[in-house]
């Protein structure tokens, strides 16, 4: 009987273990993944990501995933959305809060200081990310057009929508992380840094949902790859394309698209995975 409760001891505490990613309070001061200036985010190995395979450290444990393509049905949505935005835009009509530029984020990892939670939700503006081998490309031609009148962005933009599937990376959306810095944590970016996973949740219909592995890049990291500088880059550049030009460069935001779901509320849907 005495094995058996130390067994079972064992196992509560194991199970808790692993469920429970950090359990004290954090501020700016205890986030040990700034260096002199910039942040380096030591939970997620892309060295296999061109194998479709990225290593992240989730409840503290080192796992696999695997990166799968965004389904047709949802590129369909996202795409012709962004489309009707743009038009929207040519009528001097604001966008509609709905759709697939604005996702609902979820997370958890630890708490900040001034929470007793490690969960945290936070609307984060989303968008496509071109695929590699375009990205250079991509960059120049925003950086040509960037002083355009807003209508003649509004045409460069709707060409690039109009060839989303050759021009972009269908296992990616990217974000920016626009507010922490070594001085201010916020709570997406601390669960991020921790335990690099979240849920990106689309309020439509047809509603959509990603879970994915998120990967971020410090603009002034020396030690990134050409690749990721490009990254970088061009998602900031984009930002400012659309929305004005900002006095910095801000942190990426890469998630990796691990499962998509249907969240529509309607039969077939309703919650069920459709990728992989």
């Amino acid at each position: 009987m005495q094995k058996i409760s130390a067994l079972l001891l064992l196992v509560i505490l194991i199970t808790g273990i692993s469920c429970s990613v950090e359990d004290k309070g954090y501020g700016a001061e205890d986030m040990d993944c700034w260096r002199e200036g910039y942040c380096v985010q030591e939970r997620v190995d892309m060295a296999r990501e061109a194998e479709g395979i990225i290593r992240a450290k989730v409840d503290n444990r080192w796992q696999e995933y695997k990166t799968v393509d965004l389904p047709e049905k949802f590129t369909k949505w996202s795409v012709t959305k962004r489309l009707e935005t743009m038009e929207r835009f040519r009528k001097h009509q604001p966008p509609e809060l709905s759709g697939p530029h604005n996702a609902m984020v979820a997370s958890y990892g630890a708490k900040r200081q001034d929470s007793q939670f490690k969960i945290n939700n936070a609307v984060k503006g989303m968008g496509f990310l071109p695929k590699r081998e375009k990205i250079k490309a991509i960059i120049k031609m925003l950086e040509d057009t960037g002083d355009n009148p807003f209508s003649a962005k509004l045409d460069t933009l709707t060409a690039m929508y109009a060839k989303a599937a050759d021009i972009f990376d269908m296992r990616k959306q990217v974000s920016l992380e626009l507010y922490a810095t070594p001085g201010f944590t916020t709570q997406t970016f601390l669960n991020q840094i921790l335990n690099p996973v979240a849920a990106l949740v689309f309020l439509d219909i047809p509603s959509y949902k990603i879970k994915a592995i998120v990967r971020l890049i410090h603009p002034d990291d020396p030690n990134l790859s050409d690749y990721e500088r490009d990254v970088v880059r061009y998602i900031n550049l984009i930002h400012s394309y659309f929305h004005g030009e900002f006095s910095k460069n801000f942190i990426a935001a890469v998630y990796n698209v691990v499962e998509v779901y249907d969240n529509s509320p309607q039969k077939g849907a309703r919650g069920r995975r459709i990728a992989p």
